[in-house]
């Protein structure tokens, strides 16, 4: 990591009295806060500070600590800039990480037109469903379609996730449509590990309703459960986007369109707004531009 800013991060730390006060001041999360003091700990090789319920207090080590990364600051602060490239001008590897879903249907079509018009660019996609932790992995920006967003981490609305009820006409000959929400119950619901595992939300006429479903086959891959679905394995609840083209072409029909299914958020999740990389901004410009005119996109989230 960065010694010059892990430095600026534990004199605030000592300057402000805590890791919360430090987040705050520095517009870091706290984990990457937390991080920074661990491996100043490490170069160290001793604990720099006491920490109890109260407050925090230096330990001999810390004293020191304290004084050299003081001046490490002043030195630093009194430096030119050595890199002769334009810091405003992207360019270098950003590190994404984001569901299977998103990355087939937006994600990689969105790459490759940013890296056309960023050619000193490059990414590393990280394909995950589960939440990554972003300083211990890692990973500069988090592609996340929640609604419950950490506390800790810094998040940037990029577009809406709709869902759809669907099934195969398969299935439907097989065992009928549902005529009402509660119908659900009484059908095979292909469930997703991360969201709605055994209660789907939905909305009608502006009251929040909600159904609890169960079925055979639960995945951590909404892709699997989509394919699964338009197979005739039961009635999934899938990202719009994914399910539009399958709708369109008549191998998955839309169930029970008088209720809207929980609407989610997609946003980039990132540790600090502290001296952003030019990359990561333009990234996140990037893709609240895609997401708002792309026609796939726009084509997809209505619904074909």
């Amino acid at each position: 990591m960065d010694r010059i800013t892990a430095a600026q991060v534990f004199v605030t730390i000592t300057e402000r009295g805590s890791l919360v006060a430090a987040a705050d001041t520095l517009d870091m999360s706290r984990a990457m806060i937390t991080r920074y003091l661990a491996e100043m700990e490490e170069w160290a090789g001793t604990r720099l500070l006491h920490r109890t319920t109260r407050r925090l207090s230096l330990t001999p080590a810390g004293e020191e600590t304290l004084a050299r990364c003081r001046q490490m600051l002043e030195i630093a602060g009194q430096m030119p800039a050595a890199n002769s490239a334009d810091p405003g001008q992207p360019q270098g590897l950003l590190r994404i990480s984001c569901a299977q879903s998103l990355a087939q249907d937006a994600l990689a079509a969105a790459v490759t037109e940013f890296l056309r018009r960023y050619p000193q660019t490059a990414i590393d996609l990280q394909i995950s469903n589960r939440a990554v932790n972003l300083v211990e992995e890692r990973i500069d920006l988090a592609i996340r379609i929640t609604n419950a967003l950490d506390p800790n981490l810094i998040a940037r609305p990029l577009a809406s996730c709709a869902s759809v009820i669907c099934a195969s006409p398969a299935y439907l000959a097989a065992h009928g449509a549902p005529k009402r929400l509660e119908d659900l119950s009484l059908h095979n619901c292909l469930t997703y590990s991360y969201f709605g595992k055994s209660l789907w939300r939905f909305l009608r006429h502006g009251e929040q309703l909600a159904v609890p479903v169960s079925g055979n086959l639960s995945a951590n891959e909404s892709m699997v459960l989509l394919s699964a679905t338009a197979a005739g394995a039961g009635i999934a609840l899938q990202p719009l986007y994914s399910a539009a083209p399958l709708i369109a072409s008549g191998q998955l029909v839309a169930l029970l369109p008088e209720y809207q299914p929980q609407e989610l958020g997609i946003y980039g999740i990132y540790a600090s707004r502290r001296q952003m990389p030019a990359t990561l901004r333009a990234m996140l410009d990037f893709l609240v531009e895609r997401f708002a005119s792309d026609p796939a996109w726009q084509a997809r989230t209505a619904g074909g």
